[in-house]
Formats: structure tokens, C-alpha cells, sequence
């Protein structure tokens, strides 16, 4: 890497770049920056020194232990805002501040980035992403397949019992719309971008029925994923386990990766498999990312069911062999070892074909039933991933949060106690639950071990994402239970992983939650502490931050994070939410402003 120095009065560091511009004689920037600290301070560097850099900031956060994303060793210094960006970094004595933080004995860190958020539908709910910015999230990217947008009349129809329960109107149909929405209504506390989900594409043009995909229709999917990639979607994603996206052959999804490959996209995917066909389903990713010409990431990267336990060494393995041989392949994941889905999921492929309606008429069935029974007690099923069995059967699904409230009772319970319960089998209880809920039952499905979550995450390639919808203690969001992921996963890598168990080093964890999520959806202005970035910033004590939520009860925030900024405005202080909404939506690099904006 080059280097080229950047100077802030009495105090000299080096920084990232490949050229760089004087400012003046104390103050040095990477040339690609200059423009940006020009406008905010007003020093434009032409001619040299006839200007000084600001020493008056909106917000000055004084004397703490810069981590600054890069993977560099921590350094006690300053850092100034002006705006919604960072306008400096190093040791600022004398600046004055509408704001002053002291952070002594406090982490600085760029606000940290979940690679899978989930929270597009729950920001409309309750913007404060209060379980999010609790962990010092301040961007998420989330669209797992199945998007937010775009939406048809018909996919509007499937959602609207969610959408009534939670009294959001449904009223984008396109990206775009969608991201109007959350600028002039929503106002969400975070930063949003998305994919484009393949499977909600294709549920777009074909529905959820198992069928290959006419040419005719396949260039309809092109067309409504060059729409989405020119409105900000960050790339394409897939989720492969699922219905429709398991439906998609490889051409099928090589085919759309190139739509979002010309418009320098990226590629995001639920493998097909991450149990016994787990090395197949790599090979799949590996040879989208080759033939699409495009960076690839997998999603929650895991090794399920114990047969399969103690393999994630030859996993990563074999995605840095990929990267041997030239394809931008990485991963990421949640730091525990159950994971979390719908109930519907336990039922066979066969069974959620086609849809809702064809679905719960399947299970009324009573002929249907047995062989229900029979496919979810198959420990040789190859065609779908069988987490009933992967999981243990009934001891190891737990009912995590419904929507019909008269099914609240059963929530945290496990489905052997719940068959119990209801005095029969407990694949008789998932049926019919998933009736009773009209699919919308979650679970937590205990499917991984520690020892594999471990490796995965001392690993430099895989970064983290909590893979789950923002939550609160109180509101609309608060009514049923949830993974401890949504509440906890960063604070627990920071307290139980970095410091407590030394599995990892402080600069190394917040190098995977801050420049190794940004650069891999291409969002060039977070994700480091450095003049003429967004001022996204996370400041926790070290010494207290853990997570609180667990899989009894998990309703519960975590602590040790102070302080939290968003776009140089302060969403958490001293620990607690604050009124502030600065959350913008985060385009990728082939969004195009409208023709009635330019």
C-alpha cells in the first residue's frame, strides 16, 4: 500500500492513499478528501497555506482510544465534526466545540455496519432501531432474497396480514418509492441499503411455483433488476434455501448477477446448502462470482447439523482457495450457535411449493400429513435442507414469535413441550401451527456449535451481521420474543470474544463491523475514521460492554455503549435514545437520480 501523510495541528499520522493534496503547512489529506474538508472548514488549499483548518467543530470527541476501522493500533487522540462528516482526526488541543465528549477510557470507532440487518419493514414500524443503535449499528444492509422492493399487487396481498398487524401501509412498490419513503416519512434512526432480492424477483414474475423461468420471463427479471441497481439496490441477493430463490437454477442467478455485476454491484447469498451438501453449495458461489464477474459474500456463514459440525476449518479453507485462484469471494456471520427462521421452514420443499394458500392446503390434508410426517423424520433428504431432523427433531425448535396472539403462549417454548401441550405429535403441532399463524411463526433451531462459530470468527475474511430485524422493549416490536442476535451480537463479540476470551484482537473485530462491511457493498464514505467521511461514529467503554439478551429472555438491550452518531447527529447519549432520526437510505454505485431530479 502507498502512504501519504495527513497533518492535524501538532500531530502528524499516516493514512491510506494514493496522492496527496496540501492544505497547508500542518494539515495534509488524501487528494480524494481534499474537496470534501475544503467545503466543510472552508480551507481550499489554493493558494498553500493562505488558510487554516477549523479549529471550532460542531462536536468535538476528545481523549479517546481512536480505533479507527483500518485494523491500525488504537491511538489516544480527537476527533472534530462539522456537519454530518468527520473533519478531523488527531489531537485537536485548543479547538473549541458547540459539543464537547470527553471519551477518556472510552473506545472511538466508526459506527459499526450489520451486513444483514433486517430491518427494512421494521424501521417503518418503529424508527429507532432502538435494539440496533443500542449496539452502536449505525448502517444496516439487509434484503435477503426476498427485498423490500420491488412489490407487486399480487406480493402486496401475501404481506398484508403482517402489515395490518403492525399498521404499516403499504405504499411503494419500487425501490425508489421505497427509499422516498424513508427520506420524507420514516426517518429512520439508521442508515438503510438493500439488495435486490432474486427471489423476490422471481417471485415478481412467476410466483412461487417450481418451474424453470421462460426466456421471456427471465428478461423480465433482467429488466426489473437494472430498475432496482439504477434506484440504489447494493447488488443482488439470494437466499437459495428458501422458496422461491431454491427454485433458481445457476444460469438462472448467473444471469441477474450480471445485471447487477454491469452496474458494479455485488453478489449476497443464503447458500443452497450449510449441511451435508455444504461444499456443492460452495462451489455454486464460487462459479456465480466467476462467470458474473463480481465480488461474492455468504450470508451467516455456518456449518449445520451435527454431522457436519467440526468442517468450518475446510470451509474457509476452501473459500481462501478461491481467493487464490482471483474471485473476491468473503462471508460473514452472527457470533451463536442456534440459528433462527420460520416455522414453515421444517416442513418439506414440496410443501411450501407454490405458495401460501397451496401450502396450508396441503396441511389440512389429512393423507398429506402422513407423508409430511415421514419426509420430516428423513435424515437421508438430499432435495431440501431438513432442519426438523438437522436440529434434533422437536427438542431442538424453539417457537421464537408469532403473529396471531392467540398463539402467544407457546412462544419460548420448544415444539416437544408445545406437542405436549397440545396432546399430539409434534410435527402434528408445526402443521398446525403454521396453519393457525398462516406461516408467520419464527423459530430458533439449534443447528451449530461453538467450536465452529469460533473459527469462523477469528477468521480475517468473515465479517458480522446479526441476520435479524431491529427490536425494542416496548412498542409494537416488543410484543413477541426473538433471537438474541437482534439485540446483542456486537457487544457480545466486543465483551465475551475480544475481551474477555482474547479470541481476537479490539482492532481486528471492529476492522470486520466497520472497513471490511463498507468496502464490500462498495459504501466508500463510511466505515473509517478519516476527514471527509460520514461522521458514523461508535464510542463504548471496553471494560462494560456485553450483551444482556439470551434465548430464555432476550428481550433486553445491551450495555457499555455511550455514545452513538449518525450522520454527525447523536442518536444514543450516554447510553440512552435520543430524538434524533438522521438515518438516510445508502445507495449503491449504480444509482441514478430520476430524470425529473437532475
Amino acid at each position: 500500500m502507498r502512504l501519504s501523510f495527513f497533518k492535524v495541528p501538532g500531530s502528524w499520522f499516516l493514512v491510506p492513499g494514493s496522492r496527496f493534496k496540501v492544505l497547508d503547512s500542518r494539515f495534509w489529506v488524501p487528494a480524494a478528501v481534499a474537496a470534501g474538508i475544503a467545503a466543510l472548514t472552508g480551507v481550499s488549499g489554493v493558494p498553500a497555506g493562505a488558510q487554516r483548518p477549523t479549529n471550532r467543530f460542531d462536536v468535538l470527541i476528545a481523549h479517546g482510544r481512536i480505533v479507527d476501522g483500518t485494523g491500525s493500533p488504537w491511538f489516544v487522540g480527537d476527533v472534530g465534526l462539522v456537519g454530518d462528516r468527520i473533519a478531523a482526526v488527531g489531537s485537536l488541543t485548543g479547538a473549541t466545540a458547540t459539543t464537547r465528549l470527553d471519551a477518556t477510557n472510552l473506545v472511538v470507532a466508526p459506527g459499526f455496519i450489520d451486513l444483514l440487518g433486517q430491518s427494512e419493514f421494521n424501521v417503518l414500524v418503529d424508527n429507532r432501531a432502538a435494539s440496533k443503535i443500542l449496539q452502536g449499528v449505525t448502517t444496516e444492509v439487509t434484503g435477503e432474497g426476498s427485498s423490500i422492493a420491488p412489490v407487486n399487487d399480487r406480493m402486496i396481498k401475501e404481506g398484508a396480514d403482517n402489515a395490518q398487524h403492525f399498521g404499516v401501509a403499504q405504499d411503494w412498490r419500487t425501490l425508489g418509492d421505497y427509499f422516498k419513503r424513508l427520506e420524507a416519512r420514516t426517518h429512520p434512526a439508521i442508515n438503510v441499503g438493500t439488495f435486490v432480492g432474486a427471489g423476490g424477483l422471481r417471485n415478481f414474475v412467476i410466483g412461487k411455483d417450481d418451474r424453470r423461468a421462460t426466456p421471456a420471463e427471465l428478461d423480465a427479471m433482467k429488466a426489473l433488476a437494472a430498475r432496482a441497481m439504477e434506484e440504489g439496490a447494493l447488488g443482488l441477493s439470494t437466499s437459495l434455501q428458501y422458496v422461491p430463490d431454491r427454485f433458481a437454477d445457476l444460469s438462472e442467478i448467473v444471469a441477474l448477477a450480471q445485471v447487477a455485476s454491469r452496474y458494479g454491484g455485488v453478489y449476497f447469498t443464503h447458500q443452497r446448502s450449510e449441511s451435508g451438501r455444504i461444499f456443492e453449495s460452495l462451489d455454486e458461489v464460487f462459479a456465480i462470482a466467476e462467470q458474473a464477474h463480481l465480488p461474492a459474500e455468504i450470508w451467516h456463514l455456518k456449518t449445520a447439523y451435527k454431522a457436519n459440525w467440526g468442517k468450518m476449518p475446510e470451509v474457509l479453507a476452501r473459500i481462501e482457495a478461491a481467493r487464490a485462484r482471483g474471485l473476491d469471494v468473503t462471508a460473514n456471520q452472527y457470533p451463536y450457535p442456534r440459528a433462527s427462521n420460520g416455522l414453515d421452514a421444517c416442513l418439506p420443499l414440496w410443501v411450501r411449493e407454490g405458495g401460501l394458500d397451496k401450502m396450508l392446503a396441503r396441511l389440512r390434508d389429512p393423507a398429506l400429513r402422513d407423508r409430511i410426517k415421514t419426509d420430516m423424520a428423513d435424515r437421508a433428504a438430499t432435495t431440501w435442507e431438513n432442519q426438523w431432523y438437522g436440529a434434533g427433531g422437536g427438542d431442538g425448535v424453539m417457537l421464537s414469535s408469532v403473529l396471531n396472539t392467540e398463539l402467544r403462549q407457546y412462544e419460548g417454548m420448544s415444539l416437544t413441550e408445545i406437542g405436549k401441550a397440545m396432546g399430539k405429535d409434534p410435527r402434528d403441532a408445526v402443521m398446525d401451527l403454521v396453519i393457525a399463524d398462516r406461516g408467520e411463526s419464527s423459530v430458533i433451531i439449534s443447528i451449530m456449535t461453538e467450536d465452529d462459530v469460533r473459527a469462523a470468527l477469528k477468521h480475517p475474511l468473515v465479517g458480522i451481521g446479526t441476520d435479524s430485524g431491529a427490536q425494542a422493549e416496548d412498542g409494537k416490536l416488543s410484543e413477541s420474543k426473538s433471537h438474541p442476535r437482534a439485540w446483542g451480537s456486537f457487544p457480545r463479540i466486543l465483551g465475551k470474544y475480544v475481551r474477555d476470551e482474547h479470541l481476537l484482537a479490539l482492532e481486528e473485530a471492529i476492522r470486520k463491523m466497520t472497513s471490511k462491511a463498507a468496502n464490500r457493498v462498495h459504501l466508500t464514505d463510511r466505515g473509517i475514521l478519516r476527514p471527509g467521511m460520514m461522521a458514523d461514529i461508535t464510542i463504548f467503554d471496553p471494560a462494560t460492554i456485553h450483551d444482556v439478551s439470551t434465548f430464555d429472555d432476550p428481550k433486553h438491550y445491551s450495555v457499555g455503549v455511550k455514545h452513538v452518531f449518525v450522520n454527525g447527529r447523536r442518536v444514543v447519549a450516554d447510553g440512552a435514545i435520543t430524538n434524533e432520526r438522521p438515518g438516510r437510505p445508502v445507495r449503491g454505485p449504480g444509482f441514478r437520480l430520476p430524470a425529473d431530479a437532475r
